[in-house]
C-alpha cells in the first residue's frame, strides 16, 4: 500500500462516510482501468486500487465473491478491456442500485450467459412487484473456501412469496463481523454462529482503524454473546439471531441473550432462519396506522361527519378547486376523515393501531413510552414542562431555549432559574451551558435548602448551531447533586443521531440507556463508595464543581424525557414530532401527561401527519444508518470543497469545532474534523471525552467576511440561486446537510458560492480603491464592530417574593400576565432619552413580554426581567428586521413602577400566608 493509501485511512470523513465514497473508490479504479487500457501494460495502480477495495468489498453482497472474482482473474491475464468492461458495469450498478431489483447485473457477461446455475434463482429479477432489498451478515467459523457452498445454500430458500429479497455476506471473524457492521448500512439482520475466530484475515490499516474503536482485546470474551452485545451496542436497529451447537435451552435462559431476536439450534433446518430473518425485517417493515390508513382509503365510505374535504368529491366535482385536487391527487382526499374507527385511532387516546405505532417507535429510539405530537416540538415541549412541573417548582433552564420553553413555564406557574451558555460574541450567537453553570446553580440551591422545589433542567441539545452536551456526563453530575432531577432535552435538530453510532451516546435516550446499564451494574456502587471516600464528609462547593461527581447508584431516580422534530430530521410531514420517555416513576405522571395531551393536542389530528410518524419510524429502523453516513458525508464533503476552492476559502469559511467549541470545553485536545493531522482515534476519544462536540452536520458558513450579514446573504441564496436556510446570525448562515441530501446539491452550493466569490472579486478588481475601502469597511462593521451579547440579569423584586439570595429564579408567570393589564403598562422608545434617564436614575425597567430578536433567536427579555445597559446597547446595535414582541413605532412595551408595587405587596401578602400554614 503506497505511503498516500496509508495516510489517507485514519481520516475521519472516511469514516463518516457514506454510500458516495464507496462509489468514488470504485470511479478511481475504473479511471485506473482506462487509463490501463491506453497504456497497455501499465496496471500497477489499478492492482494497488483493487486490492485495497477488494479488502471492504467483502462485507458488500454486491458485486460479492464471484464478479470480484472475475475481476481479479481479467486483471492478472492482463485483458485491460475487458478488466474496464466489468468495472465499469460493477461501478455503473452500484452507482444506480440496479443490483437490487435486476438479475442480470449479477452475472458475468452482459447477456446474461455464464452465470452459476444456484447464484441466482428465477424468482430474483422478474417483472412484479417491488421487493426491498437488504443484506444478512452471517459469521460463521466453517472456513472460507466453504462460504460459496454456503452461500447458494441460502440463495435457494428465496420463494417468490417472500416479501423481501436479501444477499447473504459472510466473514469469519469478531473483527471482520463489526467492520461489517459499521461499513455496509445494507446489513438488515445478522447470523452468529459459533466457532468464528477474533482476528480479521486481513491486515488493512483502514480495518485497525475501525477495530480500535471497539474496545475488545483479542484475549477477552470473544463469545458469540459478546459480539451479539458489541454489534447491538453499534446498530441497536438490527436483528440478532445465534446458532448454537450447546443447551440452547440455558442460553435463551440467559438475562444477557434479551439483545439476540432469536437463538436456533445448529441441526435444525435453515429454511426457519430464513423465515425469522424475513419476519424479523417485517416487524420493522410493518406501519401499523399508514398501513390501515392506506386501506381505509381504499374503502366505500359515506361520510356524515364533520370534514366536507373527505373523499374528495367537494373537490373534484368543482369547477373551481378542481386543480387543488389536481396538485395533491386524490389518495390524500381519500384518506382523510375525523373518525376514529373503521381502522382508524384516536390521537388523543390511542388504543388501537396508533398505540402500536408509538410502542414501535419507543423501541426503533431507545425509550420506554413515546407519544405522536402533531403541531411540532413546540407542543411537545409545553407538554413535557406542564405535566413535570406546577406553580412554584424550579426549573434550571437555557436562557437561549425555544420560546416553546418559557411559554412552557407561563403555562404551568414553573419558576425558570435561567443559566447562561458560553457566548460566541464574534458570530453574535451563544454555545450551550457549561456544566460548572448549571452545577454552581444545583449548589446554590442547595446551600438555602431550597433542592426540594427544583425539579428539572431543561437544556437544547443539539443547539441550533450544532452544539452537541456531553449528556451523560451532565445528568450524572446532576444527579450526584439532586437525585431525582428530571430532565428535558429538546433535541429537536437531533433525532436522526439515534441512527449514529457515534453520535447516539450523546442523545438523550443513548445516554439515558448507557445510564441504566451503569446503574445495574455492581461495579458502580464501588465506583461511588470510592470517590465518596476520597471526597470525604463536607466537600466545599470548589471540589465539588471541579471533580467528576459519580452519583449514588442506589439513590438515583433516572428521569429523562426528550423531545423530537421529526419532520426537521426525518422523512416525517411539517409539524411531525415526537415526545420520548425513559422515566422510572413515569407512573406517577403518566395523568398528567395525558392531561397534557388533551391541553395542547388538537381534536382533530392530521392523519397524513401521523401516518408520516409512522413511516419515518420505518425508514429509519431500516435505512437510518445509511442515510446519517450519507448526511455526514455531505457535511465533510462541503467542508472540504469551501477550504479547498482557492476563490471560494478567500470569502467563505466553515467554522471548525476550534471556533465553536472553546479550548477549556475540549479537553481531548480535538481541534476539527479536517484539521491537518485529525485522525479517527482523536475523533473518537473527542466524542466520548469532550465536554461540547460539534454535530457535523450543522455547518456555520461565515459570509461577514464576503461583505453579507446572514440575513442578505440568506435572501441572495433564495431569490437567486433556489438554495433555502433556516438560521443566520449577524455575519453567517447555517448551512444544515440532512437524509435528503445528495451529492448534486452539494456541486449546486459550491458553484453558487464560486459565482458569488468571483463576482466580488471582480467588483473589487474593477471598483478600484475606493471600492476596496467600502468593501473593507462592511467587512469590519460585520466581523469586528459586533455588540456584545447581553445576559438575563434578573427578575425584579414584585416577581421574586419567594426566591433565594444566591439563585435568580422568578415568577414569570405573573409577570406574563401582568401585561395583560394595559394600564399597568407604560411604551417607551428605544431611542428615547428617558431609557437612559432611567437606567441611571431608575425607576428600574421591568419588561411586560417577551423580546425576541431574529437572528439570534433567543429572547433577549423575558415578562418580569430588569432590563440593563447590556441589553439596550444590543438592541439598539441591531440591525435586523424581524424581532418578536418589539414593535418600534411604539417602543418598549414595560411594566408601570406604580403597577410592580402593587404587585409586590400582593405577592409579599400571599408569601406570608403561605408561611404562616407551612
Amino acid at each position: 500500500m503506497s505511503k498516500d493509501t496509508k495516510n489517507q485511512d485514519g481520516r475521519i470523513d472516511q469514516f463518516f462516510s457514506g454510500p458516495g465514497a464507496r462509489a468514488d473508490n470504485w470511479r478511481d479504479l475504473v479511471d485506473a482501468a482506462k487509463a490501463w487500457s491506453r497504456s497497455p501494460g501499465d496496471h500497477a495502480r489499478f492492482d494497488a486500487l483493487l486490492a485495497q477495495l477488494a479488502v471492504t468489498e467483502e462485507y458488500h453482497g454486491y458485486p460479492g465473491p464471484h464478479l470480484m472474482a472475475a475481476l481479479k482473474e481479467s486483471a492478472s491475464s492482463d485483458d485491460a478491456t475487458g478488466t474496464s468492461s466489468l468495472a465499469v458495469r460493477i461501478t455503473q450498478a452500484l452507482q444506480t442500485r440496479s443490483f437490487r431489483q435486476h438479475a442480470d447485473v449479477w452475472n458475468l457477461h452482459d447477456e446474461g450467459e455464464g452465470t452459476a446455475p444456484d447464484l441466482l434463482p428465477p424468482s430474483f429479477g422478474r417483472m412484479e412487484a417491488h421487493r426491498p432489498y437488504f443484506e444478512t451478515l452471517i459469521v460463521t467459523g466453517v472456513p472460507a473456501t466453504n462460504w460459496s457452498t454456503l452461500c447458494a445454500e441460502w440463495r435457494r430458500l428465496r420463494r417468490p412469496i417472500d416479501s423481501f429479497i436479501y444477499e447473504p455476506v459472510f466473514v469469519g471473524s469478531f473483527e471482520d463481523a463489526f467492520c461489517a457492521t459499521i461499513l455496509n448500512p445494507d446489513i438488515a439482520a445478522v447470523v452468529i454462529n459459533e466457532g468464528f475466530t477474533f482476528r480479521s484475515r486481513h491486515d488493512a490499516p483502514v480495518l485497525r482503524s475501525l477495530t480500535a474503536s471497539m474496545d475488545q482485546q483479542e484475549d477477552s470474551d470473544v463469545s458469540a454473546l459478546k459480539l451479539a452485545h458489541v454489534l447491538k451496542r453499534v446498530r441497536p436497529e438490527l436483528d440478532l439471531y445465534m446458532v448454537s451447537n450447546r443447551r440452547v435451552e440455558q442460553l435463551a435462559g440467559n438475562p444477557e441473550a434479551d439483545v439476540v431476536r432469536r437463538i436456533f439450534y445448529s441441526v435444525e433446518e435453515l429454511l426457519e432462519l430464513h423465515l425469522a430473518v424475513l419476519e424479523g425485517v417485517q416487524d420493522r417493515f410493518d406501519t401499523p396506522f399508514f398501513d390501515n390508513l392506506k386501506k381505509y382509503a381504499q374503502r366505500p365510505i359515506g361520510t356524515f361527519h364533520a370534514l366536507p374535504i373527505a373523499r374528495g368529491k367537494s373537490v373534484f366535482k368543482s369547477d373551481w378547486i378542481r386543480d387543488m385536487g389536481e396538485f395533491y391527487g386524490p389518495n390524500l382526499f381519500l384518506a382523510e376523515s375525523s373518525a376514529t374507527t373503521g381502522g382508524l385511532d384516536s390521537l388523543l387516546e390511542p388504543t388501537g393501531n396508533i398505540k402500536v405505532a408509538q410502542e414501535k417507535a419507543a423501541r426503533a429510539f431507545g425509550a420506554d413510552h413515546v407519544f405522536f405530537v402533531t403541531n411540532g416540538t413546540s407542543t411537545s415541549n409545553k407538554m413535557a414542562v406542564q405535566a413535570l412541573l406546577g406553580p412554584g417548582d424550579i426549573a434550571i433552564v437555557d436562557r437561549n431555549c425555544h420560546k416553546s420553553h418559557h411559554y412552557g413555564m407561563v403555562l404551568s406557574g414553573a419558576q425558570p432559574l435561567y443559566v447562561e451558555a458560553f457566548p460566541m460574541t464574534e458570530y453574535s450567537m451563544y454555545g450551550a451551558v457549561p456544566l460548572r453553570t448549571i452545577k454552581q446553580a444545583l449548589l446554590n440551591l442547595k446551600a438555602e435548602n431550597r433542592l426540594d422545589r427544583v425539579k428539572m433542567l431543561d437544556l437544547t441539545n443539539c443547539t441550533f448551531d450544532g452544539h452537541i452536551y456531553n449528556t451523560r456526563r451532565v445528568m450524572e453530575e446532576c444527579l450526584a447533586i439532586k437525585h431525582d432531577l428530571i430532565f428535558l432535552w429538546d433535541e429537536a435538530w437531533f433525532g436522526f443521531a439515534r441512527f449514529s453510532p457515534f453520535l447516539r451516546p450523546r442523545t438523550a435516550m443513548g445516554a439515558a440507556n448507557d445510564i441504566d446499564e451503569w446503574l445495574h451494574d455492581p461495579k458502580s456502587v464501588a465506583a461511588y463508595e470510592k470517590q465518596r471516600s476520597e471526597l470525604g464528609a463536607n466537600p466545599s462547593d470548589e471540589v465539588l464543581l471541579e471533580t467528576r461527581l459519580i452519583p449514588d447508584p442506589r439513590q438515583v431516580r433516572l428521569r429523562v424525557y426528550q423531545t423530537n422534530s421529526t419532520h426537521k430530521s426525518m422523512s416525517a410531514l411539517r409539524q411531525g414530532s415526537m415526545l420520548f420517555v425513559k422515566d422510572v416513576d413515569f407512573h406517577t405522571v403518566e395523568a398528567q401527561f395525558h392531561e397534557a395531551v388533551f391541553t395542547h393536542a388538537s381534536t382533530s389530528p392530521n392523519q397524513q401527519l401521523i401516518g408520516s410518524l409512522d413511516v419515518a419510524r420505518r425508514q429509519m429502523e431500516l435505512e437510518g444508518y445509511g442515510l446519517v453516513e450519507n448526511a455526514m458525508e455531505i457535511a465533510f464533503a462541503i467542508r472540504q470543497a469551501v477550504a479547498a476552492n482557492p476563490l471560494i476559502s478567500k470569502y467563505f469559511r466553515i467554522l471548525g469545532a476550534d471556533n465553536m467549541v472553546p479550548a477549556q470545553y475540549r479537553e481531548s485536545g480535538f481541534i476539527d474534523y479536517l484539521s491537518p493531522g485529525a485522525n479517527w482515534v482523536m475523533a473518537l476519544r473527542s466524542l466520548r471525552e469532550d465536554e461540547f462536540c460539534l454535530d457535523p452536520t450543522r455547518m456555520t458558513l461565515v459570509c461577514g467576511t464576503a461583505g453579507f450579514d446572514g440575513t442578505q446573504f440568506k435572501g441572495i441564496l433564495a431569490n437567486r440561486y433556489g438554495i433555502q436556510l433556516n438560521k443566520t446570525s449577524r455575519n453567517s448562515v447555517l448551512l444544515q446537510s440532512n437524509i435528503n441530501n445528495t451529492r448534486s446539491d452539494v456541486a449546486h452550493l459550491i458553484r453558487v458560492l464560486a459565482e458569488i466569490s468571483g463576482e466580488i472579486d471582480r467588483s473589487l478588481s474593477h471598483g478600484g480603491s475606493n471600492a476596496r475601502k467600502t468593501f473593507e469597511a462592511r467587512v469590519r462593521s460585520l466581523m469586528t464592530d459586533v455588540p456584545d451579547l447581553p445576559n438575563f440579569s434578573h427578575f425584579h423584586d414584585s416577581f421574586r417574593g419567594d426566591a433565594g439570595t444566591k439563585t435568580n429564579e422568578g415568577d414569570i408567570r405573573s409577570g406574563f400576565y401582568a401585561a395583560y393589564n394595559a394600564a399597568g403598562c407604560e411604551y417607551i422608545r428605544l431611542a428615547d432619552a428617558e431609557i437612559d434617564r432611567r437606567l441611571k436614575n431608575g425607576p428600574e425597567l421591568v419588561s411586560a413580554n417577551f423580546v425576541i430578536p431574529y437572528p439570534p433567536g433567543f429572547p433577549i427579555m423575558v415578562p418580569g426581567q430588569v432590563i440593563t445597559q447590556e441589553t439596550i446597547d444590543f438592541m439598539r446595535k441591531l440591525d435586523v428586521k424581524e424581532i418578536h414582541g418589539y414593535d418600534a413605532a411604539e417602543g418598549l412595551k414595560l411594566v408601570r413602577p406604580e403597577a410592580l408595587a402593587k404587585l409586590g405587596d400582593s405577592h409579599s401578602r400571599m408569601h406570608g400566608i403561605k408561611a404562616a400554614a407551612e
